[in-house]
């Protein structure tokens, strides 16, 4: 298979934060969500990925070919690549109009019907200038320069932050669009977990520049459980054997505790006494990282 982006044991140091051999692929037809707190090495590896830093080892594809940051290859995958980074880049003395005359003079594919459309669709003015732009019309104006050009690939850094709700639906049912013929794909960097839970394929967390967890949406959001126990309760699983050493996930909270099940439905049926819930991304993500482990 041909990926899109195929990240093999990537590594990056600075002084303060090192990036441990990470590993992350897009396919054609996939929305992978990349998560993980602040600091956690998201922006190093989308950096990496295109090109803007220099990567310490591993290796980095794009459409099937190895690039690095200095590259001729990379100069011309980059035109099959969207980005939206999480601030507005163009200058604040542009208009809206001359951000599209930029887009001509840059990409060979551009379409001037579609950014036009875009804009309409998402009430940028003609006339208006980037500074006069709220960060999230600011979003709007990226993501529209972004789809311009027909991009096999869409990278986004928290494009839905600084939207309101309406206009986050709004933007993913452009991506869904984006997404309806099975060859392009999208990897998206957002805090904002609720919007995977409605487009992502897939999940991949780090933290702390290591690979946390990295796996299918459904396995979070429609298999995995929080089990409500008493802290008696959670005595009674951890002795019973049911979770192998290591993993176990779980916060306490005075007398009760959460407690991460891969399966909710298996659990039930073993524990049936003990409430479980289905698990948020969100919750998923939490308890992963900021729970007790054993």
């Amino acid at each position: 298979m041909e990926y899109l982006v195929k990240i093999d044991n990537l590594e990056k140091c600075y002084d303060d934060f090192s990036l441990h051999a990470l590993n992350l692929a897009v396919e054609p037809g996939a929305v992978v969500g990349f998560v993980g707190a602040n600091g956690a090495g998201k922006t190093t590896t989308l950096k990496a990925l295109l090109g803007i830093v220099e990567p310490d080892g591993g290796a980095v594809e794009l459409f099937g070919e190895r690039v690095t940051a200095n590259s001729s290859a990379l100069d011309r995958l980059k035109a099959r690549i969207g980005v939206v980074l999480d601030t507005c880049a163009f200058p604040g003395t542009c208009t809206v109009k001359a951000v599209g005359t930029i887009g001509r003079a840059a990409y060979s594919g551009w379409n001037a019907d579609v950014y036009e459309e875009l804009c309409q669709r998402f009430d940028l003015a003609p006339k208006k200038k980037v500074s006069e732009l709220s960060r999230g019309m600011g979003m709007k104006l990226t993501l529209a320069f972004a789809l311009a050009h027909d991009p096999e690939l869409l990278v986004l850094d928290e494009a839905t932050a600084g939207l309101d709700p309406m206009a986050r639906e709004e933007v993913l049912d452009l991506l869904r669009a984006f997404m309806e013929d099975g060859r392009h794909g999208i990897l998206m960097s957002t805090h904002i977990t609720s919007d995977l839970e409605k487009i992502a394929d897939e999940v991949v967390c780090i933290d702390e520049g290591t690979l946390v967890f990295d796996l299918p949406k459904d396995a979070i959001a429609d298999t995995a459980g929080v089990a409500r126990c008493r802290a008696a309760e959670l005595e009674t699983v951890l002795e019973s054997g049911y979770f192998g050493a290591g993993e176990t996930f779980f916060t306490q909270h005075g007398y009760h505790a959460d407690l991460l099940v891969p399966d909710r439905f298996a659990f039930a049926r073993t524990f049936p006494h003990i409430a479980v819930e289905r698990a948020t991304i969100e919750d998923y993500m939490a308890l992963r990282l900021r729970g007790e482990h054993r």
